[in-house]
């Protein structure tokens, strides 16, 4: 089996996005993203700020950050949550 693994530029680039949806995140909602680990196509993230047990806290995590980071980087297989 191979084993996938993103270059170190796209894994720069994913991690400046991330920012970015957080920075727009903190800005509207109070809320925050930053990534946790990136492990082959997974990433996974951490929602703080007024996001951390928000009702709909998986609708932007979903919608919005993996949407996001599938759009630019459509190799990434799941963006998900680290409890």
């Amino acid at each position: 089996m191979i084993e996938k693994n993103l270059t170190q530029v796209e894994e720069v680039q994913i991690r400046d996005l991330v920012e970015r949806i957080s920075a727009y995140i903190e800005q509207f909602h109070g809320g925050s993203v930053e990534i946790v680990a990136i492990e082959g196509y997974l990433v996974k993230v951490r929602l703080g700020g007024s996001c951390a047990g928000c009702p709909l806290s998986f609708s932007t995590l979903h919608g919005w950050v993996e949407g996001t980071v599938k759009q630019f980087f459509p190799d990434i297989e799941v963006v998900e949550a680290e409890n």
